[in-house]
């Protein structure tokens, strides 16, 4: 584990279980099955990454994604969506860092998320 704190956004246990499991080695790892406690958690913290499904229940991924956007404290985090739904995932490729379609590989999920949080990582004064 490192100091770099990932969020698991993700409504579906089984995914939300394998997400977590494959991010935990990597990342401090905090995980949510509905958008509106990540929402409260997402005011309260800074994550280095966020693996965002976008049909959640309560507030929505993509409000969550809005959310994300126009908040100045969270200008660094690096946002890798999970959705199910490619014509979902084409409306707002541009507004993440990686757009997977599930089924999501651990393997590729683990590998992303280290090269997404690497340049962090290795930049210093």
């Amino acid at each position: 584990m490192t100091g770099s704190l990932a969020f698991i956004i993700e409504d579906d246990p089984q995914n939300n279980q394998i997400f977590t499991i494959t991010l935990k080695n990597n990342f401090s790892v905090e995980a949510f099955t509905d958008g509106d406690s990540a929402r409260v958690r997402l005011q309260e913290s800074i994550p280095d990454l966020i693996v965002l499904d976008l049909n959640l229940p309560g507030t929505s991924g993509r409000e969550l994604l809005r959310d994300i956007h126009v908040d100045p404290r969270l200008t660094k985090t690096r946002i890798i969506l999970a959705t199910a739904d490619d014509r979902q995932a084409e409306v707002v490729r541009d507004q993440a860092d990686v757009v997977l379609l599930k089924p999501i590989s651990p393997g590729l999920l683990r590998d992303l998320a280290e090269r997404l949080n690497a340049p962090k990582r290795r930049t210093s004064g």
